[in-house]
């Protein structure tokens, strides 16, 4: 058994990374909790596109966001996304939603809203677990930039591309490796050069490249990190090669 997590855990990085799969499998490894706050900027982003609005238009995009209920589970075995009572998980990750997400996820209101509701999320869970895995694009420098262990995920576009296209397959959505390549060069573009809480590595931030890693290679270089900085408790982590 690995030790459990004490404190926060911000893994930051760009889409096709791993972020998500190994944030879940490392909160899970070690007892923690686990939030995806992309998920809760797609939620917004349908929420948006339901109502008609136009992403670009900052000002309405804002009056959507205060205006809905979003509710996110952060249980790493079983996480949850609801807009209101209405599970929306798979309707978030389609690509309507993956087109129109770094538009209103550049909202500073929009920002500046989830951010609070991020904080508060992580208190809350650390408070009664100890600790948890956050994943994002601005965790490491926004949302909680005094946590103790900041991880940068990075990988050429070129297999982001791959693990892109594979995802989307699986999901049933129809994509080509350079669609996915296209797709995930134009997100890093729009969330890199935008004005609010840029994507870009924190300086204190380990950078993991996981090009030629599998996941529990990742999961193992990361556990090993935590209980280097003393953020496991006293029970030895559980190292597999």
């Amino acid at each position: 058994m690995a030790g459990a997590l004490r404190g926060v855990v911000a893994l930051d990085g760009p889409s096709g990374t791993g972020k998500t799969t190994v944030a879940r499998k490392l909160a899970a490894k070690l007892s923690a909790g686990y939030l995806d706050t992309g998920a809760m900027y797609r939620v917004v982003t349908l929420a948006v596109l339901r109502a008609g609005v136009d992403p670009a238009d900052a000002e309405r995009v804002a009056e959507v966001a205060r205006s809905i209920e979003l509710n996110i589970g952060t249980s790493p075995e079983r996480p949850s996304v609801a807009l209101g009572d209405e599970d929306v998980a798979a309707e978030i990750r389609g690509p309507e939603v993956t087109l129109a997400v770094s538009p209103v996820s550049a909202v500073p209101a929009v920002r500046e809203l989830l951010v609070a509701e991020q904080r508060r999320i992580i208190a809350e869970v650390v408070d009664a677990q100890g600790g948890i895995v956050v994943e994002g694009r601005d965790i490491g420098t926004v949302v909680t930039p005094d946590s103790p262990l900041k991880v940068f995920l990075t990988a050429s576009s070129d297999v982001r591309a791959k693990r892109r296209s594979a995802q989307d397959s699986a999901a049933g959505r129809e994509s080509t490796v350079d669609d996915a390549k296209a797709s995930v060069e134009r997100r890093d573009k729009l969330d890199s050069t935008r004005t609010a809480s840029p994507l870009r590595k924190a300086e204190d931030a380990v950078p993991v490249d996981t090009s030629e890693l599998n996941i529990d290679q990742v999961i193992v270089a990361l556990a090993e990190l935590a209980s280097q900085r003393g953020l496991l408790s006293e029970c030895p982590v559980e190292v597999t090669r």
